[in-house]
């Protein structure tokens, strides 16, 4: 009873992995539960895994429900369901077949099979190949601490070699030699920022607060446990994008400051919307809707 979108995206190539990133663990969805009988003991800290077997995908039926951390389910962004490793986190998942390999976010629990360890989303699952047959062999590591550095700090240097030759260019009169350039390194939805300044140094206009959630569909670029980091996120977007006509507000639902654009009166709109914002910010936002 589940499968594929009647109408998916004609670009899901160019969906980026997520940029890892160490983030708080939930608490709920890391503690020990009982589904069909069975027993779970989710980890609660990032500790070696790396296991072969069968990975399986979820689409429509649950695009737009809740994961089991409370964010809004959306096929066609690059996360997975697990049944222990922690949630918040990232795994690298490889397909034995081909070795392609793809970074996803675990923010879900599943699948509840003996005979399969992941369930990949509708994007993940086709950037894999794993569509068509609907499950296949692969390889699921999760991301560490070091792993996680070493990625971030590779992004940073390809965003700073696709700017170069824009400096290049103004310090030879538009001459500049032909070279490789690395596109713009994305930024996972739950960012890392830098303290927050003072409540009293934040402009009142950039904490505009939505609550409860108003319906319709979203841009979401950060989902944070405490309001500090939300209300520095939407100060920077704010300072950064002067002339954006959507509005842009934290809304604060389900124990969670979510900083949204949005609504769009489409999906079709808001994918438009995110690639535009990507081109700006090297920002990947994740579509909701409510």
């Amino acid at each position: 009873d589940d499968g594929p979108p009647d109408s998916p995206p004609a670009n899901l190539d160019q969906v980026p992995d997520p940029l890892p990133a160490v983030e708080p663990l939930a608490s709920g969805p890391n503690r020990p539960y009982v589904i069909f009988g069975k027993r779970y003991v989710p980890a609660t800290s990032l500790q070696p895994y790396k296991v072969r077997g069968i990975a399986s995908w979820y689409g429509r039926k649950f695009h737009g429900a809740r994961t089991s951390n409370g964010e809004i389910y959306d096929m066609y962004a690059m996360t997975a369901a697990h049944t222990t490793l922690p949630i918040p986190s990232y795994a690298r998942v490889t397909r034995v077949a081909t070795g392609k390999s793809v970074i996803v976010r675990i923010n879900d629990r599943g699948p509840f099979h003996d005979n399969r360890i992941i369930d990949l989303s509708y994007t993940a699952a086709y950037k894999l190949g794993l569509l068509e047959a609907g499950s296949g062999e692969v390889e699921v590591e999760l991301l560490l601490p070091d792993e996680i550095a070493r990625i971030r700090a590779e992004r940073s240097h390809g965003t700073m070699l696709a700017a170069a030759p824009d400096a290049a260019a103004s310090s030879s009169g538009g001459a500049v030699q032909a070279m490789p350039v690395a596109a713009p390194a994305p930024i996972t939805q739950v960012q890392e920022l830098p303290p927050a300044p003072a409540p009293s140094a934040l402009d009142p206009a950039t904490a505009t607060v939505s609550s409860p959630a108003q319906s319709g569909v979203f841009l979401q670029l950060g989902a944070f446990s405490g309001p500090s980091n939300a209300q520095a996120l939407l100060a920077r977007l704010k300072a950064q994008l002067p002339d954006w006509t959507e509005p842009l507000r934290i809304v604060n639902a389900d124990n969670l400051h979510r900083v949204h654009i949005g609504p769009y009166p489409s999906r079709e709109s808001a994918q438009a919307a995110a690639q535009r914002l990507q081109a700006r910010l090297d920002i990947v936002p994740l579509i909701v809707t409510r």
